[in-house]
């Protein structure tokens, strides 16, 4: 279904995605890892056109979308919708309006320009919108939902589109581990029940594997790993992130648990300090 062919994206003399090659041959959630700087929100933004590729074929079912251009670009990416770590909302709109602008791409500019949607359209965003466990907030603007609710519009605007494939940009990277579970788990179920490809670029260990059924993981552009979540061990994840013996995986946790963990942790060692 997706095959990446030796992608490149080099920025002067520097290579931020260098060589990039998988296949994945069906419906599947991925999470791509590494720290920052390794050219996962690149190698997303190639896919979804938003910056061009250097070099490279990116085919999906048989076309290289890497050379769209005009009516077909604005298709491939009504059909691979992209959710941003910020969300991209309109802040000052209400919900259902912002959803139903995952529909801008198929609608004409004067319609959307005035707010005026089709009855349908509309009664289908707030179907989206309770099956994310939202749909009260429809008619609130967006600036006044916490960070996880808006995290969701933007995913039930992505729904909107219908699309084949979803990219998610960081999606929990600004959320409180609470909201990060219940976006994830909207991810996973959407995955699941529709038969979409998800790609999630993602910081932390725990939520790669609990997730996904497959882990990329990217170092300066490169892919050094590829395989299943059992496959990601500590070593292997040290690699990844150019860490030595000090990694520890808790540092990057986004689980209640593990928070949890580390703050008892933290707590015990604060004590020792003070009784000597």
């Amino acid at each position: 279904m997706l095959h990446v062919e030796n992608v490149t994206k080099i920025f002067g003399q520097t290579a931020a995605v260098d060589n990039a090659s998988f296949t994945i041959d069906r419906p599947a959630m991925v999470g791509i890892i590494g720290r920052s700087g390794a050219g996962k929100s690149t190698f997303l933004r190639m896919m979804n056109r938003l910056t061009d590729a250097t070099s490279g074929r990116l085919m999906f079912n048989g076309t290289d979308i890497l050379q769209l251009k005009g009516r077909d670009k604005r298709a491939w990416q009504s059909q691979c919708a992209m959710i941003f770590q910020q969300f991209n909302l309109v802040p000052r709109m209400d919900v259902v309006s912002n959803v139903l602008h995952g529909l801008l791409n198929r609608r004409g500019t004067l319609p959307t320009l005035f707010n005026m949607w089709p009855a349908a359209d509309i009664h289908r965003a707030i179907d989206i919108l309770d099956r994310l466990g939202i749909a009260e907030q429809a008619a609130k603007r967006a600036e006044a939902l916490s960070g996880g609710q808006q995290q969701r519009v933007a995913i039930a605007r992505a729904l909107m589109q219908d699309p084949q494939v979803i990219l998610a940009d960081e999606p929990i990277a600004s959320l409180d581990p609470m909201n990060a579970q219940v976006v994830m788990d909207a991810l996973r179920r959407i995955h699941e029940e529709d038969g979409r490809t998800i790609i999630a670029n993602l910081h932390t260990l725990d939520t790669a594997r609990r997730y996904c059924d497959r882990v990329i993981g990217m170092r300066a552009g490169r892919i050094v790993f590829d395989g299943t979540p059992d496959q990601l061990t500590t070593s292997v994840a040290r690699e990844i992130y150019g860490a030595g013996a000090e990694f520890r995986e808790e540092a990057t946790s986004t689980s209640i648990a593990a928070l949890q963990s580390n703050d008892a942790q933290n707590r015990t060692f604060a004590g020792s300090m003070l009784s000597d």
